[in-house]
């Protein structure tokens, strides 16, 4: 007995890249368990402690994976049991822990029937979003602004430029509400049809509005929807469109501007055929009003409107 203990001692140290750790965690020599023959040291080393080592080996064996970059973290709030196979001495050592564990992005099973799938679209918190909507619409507003009031000097000065704020004003008359909500009417449904009818645009705008939307909560959504709205139909329908000159030419090269500078964060070029078809839309009905408040208004409720029908959408797919 006491010769078998020995036995069983040293193969596992030999076998075993966790035994001199677990030595070490237990208080024990390695030399002193290489050469008992105590049957009592053997059976609360390898039998009453089991369980430690078994965990240990567990856990180096997981931080070892995490650091050839095999595994990575996703956010999963009920503990999930991964079983982890010893590649050196045979054993299976579970390992109960509160997070799971995603191989290179792809699905890779859990206890029971359920799977852990990550997503490729990268989504940004929530101030992230909501300070690159501040300082990207603050940048667009102020350069039409500036473009604006340079222009308005220029013009005074008898320069040959068009006075953009002239042509282009910030008045308001009771039946611009009428061009608003027929504005907001068109493109609401025009996009409802291409997200139904377009795979390619209806891709597209997903991962955009994923990308964006995602972390944020309710009320948020109307900052998302009226900054970018303001700021971009002041700089594009108030600064630029005045600028080229108020006519059907300047009408598309600034629309075709605007579908442009609308691509990337996932938003492929069949949401720029998408913008610059919306621009059309607000550029006519800037040139109808010569006001650039119903751009304004039409742009930033078309944003509110197509942000609370995903969020819906997206809620009640879940």
């Amino acid at each position: 007995m006491d010769l078998l203990s020995t036995n069983c001692c040293l193969r596992v140290k030999s076998r075993s890249p966790y035994f001199r750790a677990a030595s070490q965690f237990l208080g024990v020599d390695r030399e002193i368990c290489g050469c008992s023959s105590s049957p009592n040291f053997f059976t609360k080393l390898c039998c009453g402690h089991g369980g430690r080592v078994k965990a240990l080996a567990g856990q180096n064996q997981t931080k070892r994976l995490r650091k050839r970059g095999k595994f990575q973290k996703t956010d999963k709030d009920l503990p999930q049991r991964v079983q982890i196979q010893d590649e050196y001495d045979g054993v299976d050592a579970t390992l109960i822990s509160g997070v799971d564990y995603v191989e290179d992005g792809n699905k890779m099973p859990s206890s029971g029937t359920s799977d852990v799938q990550s997503t490729s679209v990268v989504v940004p918190s929530r101030t992230a979003v909501l300070q690159a909507c501040t300082v990207t619409s603050g940048l667009m507003g102020a350069v039409g602004v500036l473009i604006r009031q340079v222009s308005h000097f220029a013009a005074r000065e008898g320069w040959p430029v068009l006075d953009c704020s002239a042509d282009i004003t910030f008045s308001f008359e009771l039946w611009h509400l009428e061009l608003i909500a027929g504005s907001v009417i068109l493109v609401s449904s025009c996009r409802f049809l291409l997200l139904k009818t377009w795979p390619d645009f209806a891709e597209s705008s997903q991962a955009a509005n994923q990308q964006v939307l995602t972390s944020l909560e309710p009320l948020d959504y109307l900052l998302i929807a009226f900054l970018p709205g303001i700021s971009e139909e002041l700089l594009f329908r108030g600064a630029l469109l005045p600028l080229f000159g108020v006519n059907s030419t300047s009408i598309f090269v600034v629309a075709a501007l605007f579908g442009v500078l609308h691509l990337g964060s996932g938003r492929k070029y069949s949401f720029a055929v998408w913008a610059t078809l919306v621009g059309l839309v607000y550029g006519y009905a800037t040139t109808w009003s010569s006001s650039i408040i119903v751009p304004m208004a039409s742009h930033a409720l078309n944003n509110l409107v197509a942000g609370v029908i995903w969020r819906y959408s997206s809620n009640s797919s879940k």
